[in-house]
């Protein structure tokens, strides 16, 4: 069988430690970038498809000239990513201006945000289709591929190691690094099973804190929090949203409510339901006074909002919103 886009991806779901080898077998580890997850396929030319089906090689010329270092009948899983160049680091906000341009705009881009396509998974070569073939064996073709081809930029191979020390390192230390947000933790016997979240990503998380300015739900009953942080000026602006409460953190954050003056500075504002969606969450403005401490993953846009939903860890009832890092200052 041939595959063709578009080809639904294989997933991972959220997991707090790594799972035991006893459970899942010999486990390989993989650097996760904050990227666009895609699906490279070749035949005469590059066809690139989003995780939701859509095609974008016409916004990334770069990638479009690169295709001829490949051999056609490939194809690809990875992630795409953008490095900007003043900054000297990977850049998701560089990526979403990347995503949106076209024509003559996305080439003049290419210049100062340069796309990488990060393979870390082979599912055709030569025509032949590999999804039943197990990890190991895969991830030796990809290697095979990168040496035989002597592929270099834009296209990079994915590091992996087998060495749980190794990867605990990749999740303390390289996490630091702009674009890198954790690891990714597959079986070595697993084959590759489009739309099945059989593989496991771990986060790194980071303590801090953020002002609750609004919540989904009621004040008795709050559902979820949305944070705020102030700027230089004293101005709050919204970084992100907790996920759902627990019923025992819920009961305790509704005991310190209180309800929103009409100055509130989110008056009039609309939220959105996910971080991307066009969906609108049903808020209630509360008075910015609490402070929570939250733990967060590494992927912030500017200013340090959250894409992803935050933790509530406490209320700090002993900080003001004053002593809460200031928003354009980064994550905290």
């Amino acid at each position: 069988m041939v595959l063709r886009p578009p080809v639904e991806p294989m997933l991972a779901q959220a997991v707090e430690s790594v799972p035991s080898p006893g459970t899942v077998g010999e486990l390989a580890f993989e650097q996760k970038f904050d990227g666009y997850r895609a699906l490279a396929f070749t035949d005469g030319g590059l066809v690139l498809q989003t995780r939701q089906g859509k095609y974008i090689q016409d916004r990334f010329p770069d990638l479009l000239a690169a295709a001829e270092q490949l051999p056609d009948g490939l194809v690809l899983d990875g992630e795409v990513v953008a490095w900007d160049t003043a900054a000297g680091r990977l850049s998701f906000d560089g990526l979403q201006r990347r995503a949106g341009a076209r024509g003559r705009t996305a080439a003049a881009l290419t210049t100062s945000l340069p796309a990488f396509f990060i393979a870390f998974d082979i599912l055709q070569q030569d025509g032949t289709e590999l999804l039943r073939q197990p990890y190991r064996q895969r991830r030796l073709r990809l290697e095979n591929l990168f040496a035989t081809h002597r592929l270099a930029a834009p296209w990079t191979l994915c590091p992996m190691t087998t060495d749980p020390v190794k990867a605990q390192q990749w999740l303390e230390s390289w996490t630091e690094v702009s674009g890198l947000e954790g690891i990714v933790v597959k079986p070595m016997h697993q084959p590759y099973r489009p739309g099945y979240r059989g593989w496991y990503k771990l986060r790194r998380r980071d303590t801090t804190e953020a002002i609750i300015g609004a919540i989904a739900g009621t004040l008795v009953r709050p559902h979820l929090l949305l944070l705020g942080r102030n700027d230089q000026a004293g101005r709050l602006h919204p970084v992100g949203r907790t996920a759902p409460l627990r019923p025992d953190a819920a009961r305790l954050v509704a005991g310190s409510l209180a309800e929103a003056d009409p100055e509130h500075p989110w008056t009039g504002m609309r939220f959105a339901a996910a971080w991307g969606s066009r969906d609108l969450l049903e808020v209630t403005l509360v008075r910015p006074q609490l402070v929570a401490e939250i733990s967060a993953d590494t992927a912030v846009d500017r200013g340090g909002v959250y894409r992803h939903p935050v933790r509530l860890r406490r209320l700090r009832l002993d900080m003001t919103p004053q002593e809460v890092p200031l928003f354009g200052t980064g994550p905290g």
